[in-house]
């Protein structure tokens, strides 16, 4: 469920407003989604439907696509990429858990992927924990509690051009389909 965009807050437009000249980073993302994420009127401002994800988009700094996020408890993202786009995220509120690949994946060309034993890293990120991450980063993002919301702040630059989503079986990643702007606006 979607809802409404709202003002962006003033953090968010001060960002904005001296990023234009340049793409930002992954880096300024991550300082972006920070200070975002203390807003706490904006965060308060989201609506939390009890069963599935609720988004407002926001406006990024230089640009980029960011979108305020929240979680129900028990829900997830499944396994994805934001293909060239460098991104961040931060948890705002409650805790989420990142699953990611700790390899370059290839971008075109393939199907199913087997992985090595090493490439897989877990994290948790609580209220105020975030992370940048470059182009072509495969991750899931889970909210696992079983009765608190979480909400999050994402930014991505540039604006996310397709979602690859995969699926994966033990040692194996298979590519199931590629989500296009349209798809989620």
């Amino acid at each position: 469920m979607s809802v409404a965009p709202s003002a962006p807050s003033s953090a968010a437009s001060a960002s904005s407003a001296s990023a234009r000249s340049s793409a930002p980073t992954a880096a300024e993302l991550l300082a972006f989604v920070r200070r975002t994420a203390a807003d706490a009127e904006l965060v308060a401002s989201l609506p939390l439907d009890p069963e599935g994800r609720t988004w407002v988009r926001l406006q990024g700094p230089g640009g980029s696509e960011a979108w305020l996020i929240g979680w129900p408890p028990g829900t997830g993202t499944g396994w994805h990429d934001h293909a060239e786009s460098v991104g961040a995220f931060l948890t705002a509120a409650g805790t989420l858990k990142e699953n990611s690949l700790a390899a370059r994946l290839p971008t075109d060309g393939w199907k199913t992927l087997e992985l090595s034993d090493d490439v897989d890293r877990e994290r948790e990120l609580t209220t105020g924990e975030g992370r940048a991450f470059g182009q072509n980063h495969v991750h899931e993002v889970l909210n696992e509690s079983p009765t608190e919301h979480a909400v999050s702040v994402h930014a991505y630059y540039p604006p996310l051009p397709q979602i690859r989503r995969y699926s994966r079986t033990g040692d194996v990643l298979r590519l199931e389909s590629v989500e296009r702007p349209e798809d989620w606006q």
